[in-house]
């Protein structure tokens, strides 16, 4: 009997015991469904990608474990993908991730990012940086917009520094900015105004190391000068070039070839049979403007005139009036582009140095019969120039851009400013107009503009004019005028635009008017 007491004893003593483990078992679970954690819920692209107790643990998981990326750019921290987030949040659940795995999918999935600056330039580019050309489609402009992203503001700020320096020397550049410029006594030129054409800011953010970060100015520089055209073009210099030759045979002008080769000075300068010299494409991404002042004296060539005398014999020749080149001291307003004009060139005042006094050669025309009273076939005097072909326009005149090659693409003529608005326009020689009129289409580029077609294949172009004064069809003779100075079409400023083509344009050959001469 004792012994079932006992027994039973220990039985209720143990059905008591579990009824209490399981109220408070209970107990503690309707506890615990009420108790908020705090915990960092983990984006990436806007997708969950896990719960973390301390954000900052990852962070600095992200930094101690990215030495490489601080290697390659000698930075002392790494940091998240831009694209990550983490947020705070208080929940009930507790299934904490592992920062570890949270980490490897993260290295896996995105880049991480350094700290830098993104440079913005938002602006327009020329699809077609020529001026008027006669049978290609017109220049117009596209919305640009891209960024450059930089460790240091310095680098981005010293690369600016070394294009500027391309163009405009430092002594310039630097008097521009002390306003130290000397004054202009005679003849010479001052910089009154120098911007970018585009707009650019510069901000400090993160960068994604899976993007372009310039860390040289010497690399930053290039990419502002030649953008993403090769950088590694080279040419062996050999026996007999010069450097005017290598820079048309590539597609350069002589400007852009001193740019690609700052250690030659000038076109005069000496080349080593064997040297290596660069003839990169210059492809600037951005437009560096400057408006200058200039004082220039222009020679006026003198003209050649041919006076016939009816009292001397036919084959007789003599210099009567010897030529004296005449000189017009020229006050301007121009404008730069990196480098080039970009036809904004305004004359606002000449003043005659010495008169322009032309060569009179006075020839025979006795008739060689001895003289037989017939005074009909004599109107009076025949002035002639004595060459075969003509300017086009009035003197004094600036070529303010040559035929030459400009960023790879030739111009195909000549830019001749300075006359005025208005001012007449020349056929350069006989022949018989093909076109008169105001272009359309692919020709829209050239405004009002003429062709002339002349012997020998040889055909003219003038483009820009305000007004025109020739007809299809038409036979002019050299000197006609056949309309006047303008900046109709993609031109910028006054300006006539002439070319000369061997053969019909855009199937011949275009050569330099100068050649004419």
């Amino acid at each position: 009997m004792k012994n079932n007491n006992t027994i039973l004893a220990v039985l209720l003593t143990m059905i008591i015991g579990l009824i209490l483990v399981t109220s408070s078992y209970y107990d503690n679970k309707s506890k615990d469904k009420t108790k908020v954690t705090s915990l960092y819920q983990v984006y990436l692209n806007g997708n969950k990608i896990g719960l973390i107790e301390d954000k900052d643990k990852l962070y600095n998981l992200i930094d101690e474990e990215q030495n490489e990326i601080k290697e390659k750019y000698e930075v002392k921290n790494v940091y998240p993908p831009n694209n990550l987030e983490i947020v705070k949040v208080n929940t009930y659940n507790e299934n904490v991730s592992d920062i570890n795995k949270i980490y490897q999918e993260i290295e896996q999935r995105e880049s991480f990012t350094v700290k830098g600056y993104i440079v913005t330039i938002t602006g327009t580019k020329n699809k077609n940086k020529n001026d008027s050309e006669m049978v290609e489609e017109g220049t117009k402009e596209e919305e640009v917009s891209y960024t450059i992203n930089v460790l240091d503001k310095q680098i981005f700020e010293n690369a600016i520094h070394n294009f500027i320096n391309v163009f405009i020397s430092e002594k310039d550049y630097n008097d521009f900015l002390n306003n130290t410029q000397p004054e202009i006594v005679d003849v010479g030129k001052i910089i009154e105004a120098m911007y970018f054409s585009e707009n650019i800011t510069i901000k400090e953010g993160y960068i994604s190391t899976n993007e372009k970060i310039y860390t040289d100015e010497g690399e930053l520089t290039q990419y502002l000068l030649y953008g993403d055209s090769p950088k590694d073009k080279k040419y062996t210099v050999q026996k007999g070039d010069t450097i005017s030759e290598i820079a048309e045979n590539n597609q350069l002008n002589v400007e852009e070839f001193l740019i690609a080769n700052p250690k030659f000075k000038s076109a005069d300068s000496l080349l080593a049979i064997g040297e290596t010299v660069s003839v990169a494409l210059i492809d600037p991404v951005i437009s560096l403007n400057y408006e200058m002042h200039v004082v220039e004296d222009v020679e006026q060539v003198y003209e050649k005139e041919t006076v016939y005398d009816r009292t001397k014999p036919y084959g007789y020749s003599e210099v009567t009036q010897k030529g004296v080149t005449g000189l017009t001291r020229v006050t301007q307003k121009t404008k730069m582009t990196n480098g080039e004009s970009s036809q904004v060139s305004v004359i606002i005042n000449q003043e005659v140095l010495r008169e322009k006094v032309n060569e009179i050669t006075t020839k025979g025309n006795m008739y060689s019969g001895g003289w037989n009273g017939d005074t009909s076939s004599i109107t009076g005097t025949y002035v002639d120039t004595g060459q075969s072909w003509g300017w086009p326009t009035n003197s004094p005149y600036v070529i303010t851009s040559p035929f030459a090659w400009r960023w790879g693409k030739l111009h195909e003529g000549i830019d001749i400013s300075g006359t005025g608005h208005g001012s007449p326009i020349y056929a350069a020689g006989e022949g018989t107009v093909l076109q008169c009129a105001m272009g359309t289409g692919y020709q829209w580029a050239n405004g009002n503009y003429a062709i002339i077609e002349h012997a020998n294949n040889i055909y003219t172009i003038y483009a820009h004019m305000s007004a025109l004064n020739c007809s299809v069809g038409q036979h002019v003779s050299k000197g006609q005028m056949i309309g006047r100075m303008g900046a109709t079409g993609y031109a910028f400023g006054t300006h006539l635009h002439f070319g000369v083509s061997v053969g019909y344009p855009g199937r011949g050959k275009y050569i330099n008017p100068n050649s004419l001469y």
